[in-house]
């Protein structure tokens, strides 16, 4: 009907899309009406007939169509077409971890997400993108240039950029990004920098440091930091907040407290002498979890809208991100025979090798060779042998039916992969190169 159709022009024109491909007997009669290039297929059928001669080389593909068009097929082969080597964020997961977090707090608590760093390696804009649709209410990136990147892909929500310098002024004030001010010295240098541009009430976030000894204004600048923000009518506090060291740890208690309670005192001393309010938040995910008491205005839901790393078992988060890749080559080798660079790889036994792609340069730590790194082939878990080179790696797969182009789990337990090299599922994540293709998909 001519309301559905004039939604549906809105949408193409609001997400400005560069091709349209119509399948079905209905949208290729509607192409004209379409301000957007199109090609049209009679049925899916003949439109996997053709996939081959189009590129979708850098694009980005929503798939969108009734059951009854199976485009899990068109899905299946797009994948095949690109790198091997593919994280796939099921969106399906990361809106049901972000309902159970909401669910957590009380209404009046806003929530801000965190999409710094690629979105912990899930891919900027897709994510936040999808937290527009669900009404967050900011997003935060580690630096300006993340934001721009958001604002050019048309995202609009609030956005705090974490650490600004002089040399992104330029760009949060164009963009309309919000800075965090940590230091007298950056809030002099905005401050001199929105007045040579004649600008007043620009929003600003205040850090604090109540003891994580990162970045921040410490308890005692307080009195300094009010007399500035009075005299300057230039800008506007939209927060005041500060970072929980260690929230997870049931030794640091008695710290955590005390962290909760000095970000209290400066905030409340903070709104007394600037005369107005503004939003208070210090609990990011292990502070949702586990310390309601610091939810005050707004928490930061971060590693924990992945499904990762959390402290409370009791709640149903999912993973939203599968790494995976597919075996190259198999082969049969005789024992006392070495594999990969410097010969580390020593076989006692005859042996069946599995050669995949997946290397250091996709974000693989070299750490993981020798048998360190275990990935789940066919239902099995079995280490890798040699080194990790840039592009491959190999493995032990002697026990296991396995042949060329069969999937592989590269992660299959997040955390204990992490842990057996020393680090966090933050890093790993964060380290996927982004030539590795990402995957959106809906169950």
């Amino acid at each position: 009907d001519e309301k559905s159709l004039s939604k549906l022009r809105r949408l193409l024109s609001e997400y400005r899309l560069d091709k349209l491909i119509l399948i079905g007997e209905v949208l290729p009669k509607l192409a004209a009406q379409f301000d957007v290039p199109s090609i049209s297929y009679s049925d899916t059928a003949a439109f996997l007939a053709d996939i081959r001669s189009l590129s979708f080389e850098n694009a980005t593909v929503l798939l969108k169509g009734g059951r009854e068009f199976h485009f899990e097929r068109i899905s299946q082969l797009l994948v095949a077409k690109s790198h091997d080597t593919v994280l796939e964020i099921n969106l399906n997961a990361l809106e049901n971890n972000l309902n159970v977090y909401r669910q957590l707090l009380p209404k009046h608590v806003k929530l801000m997400t965190m999409v710094k760093a690629f979105s912990y390696g899930s891919g900027s804009f897709e994510i936040a993108n999808l937290l527009q649709f669900n009404r967050v209410d900011y997003l935060t990136v580690a630096f300006a240039d993340e934001g721009v990147d958001l604002r050019g892909a048309g995202i609009t929500l609030p956005i705090v950029v974490m650490s600004p310098d002089e040399s992104s002024f330029e760009s949060i004030v164009q963009y309309n990004l919000e800075p965090e001010i940590y230091s007298f010295r950056i809030l002099f240098s905005f401050l001199n920098f929105l007045k040579t541009k004649q600008i007043t009430s620009f929003p600003i976030h205040i850090k604090i440091d109540t003891g994580m000894h990162r970045l921040g204004f410490m308890p005692d600048e307080v009195n300094r930091l009010i007399a500035v923000l009075r005299t300057e009518a230039v800008l506007e506090v939209k927060s005041a907040f500060s970072h929980l060291a260690s929230a997870g740890n049931e030794k640091d208690r008695e710290f955590t407290q005390r962290q909760i309670d000095l970000l209290d005192d400066f905030t409340k001393r903070l709104e007394s002498g600037l005369g107005y309010s503004f939003l208070r938040h210090i609990a990011a995910t292990s502070g949702i979890e586990l310390w309601p008491n610091a939810y005050f205005d707004m928490v930061r839901l971060g590693i924990g809208l992945y499904g990762i790393d959390i402290e409370r078992h009791d709640l149903p988060i999912r993973e939203a991100s599968t790494l995976k890749t597919n075996v190259t080559q198999i082969k049969y080798l005789p024992a006392s025979e070495t594999v990969g660079y410097n010969r580390h790889g020593v076989l006692y036994r005859d042996s069946k090798i599995a050669t995949i792609k997946i290397g250091y340069a996709d974000g693989y730590d070299r750490r993981f060779g020798n048998g360190v790194g275990k990935m789940l082939v066919n239902g099995f878990l079995v280490p890798t042998i040699g080194d990790i080179c840039m592009d491959m790696c190999m493995l032990d797969v002697t026990d296991v039916e396995v042949g060329e182009e069969d999937e592989v789990i590269v992660y299959p337990d997040i955390k204990s992969a992490a842990k057996a090299i020393g680090t966090i599922p933050y890093e790993l994540l964060t380290s996927i190169s982004q030539r590795v293709k990402r995957v959106y998909f809906y169950e």
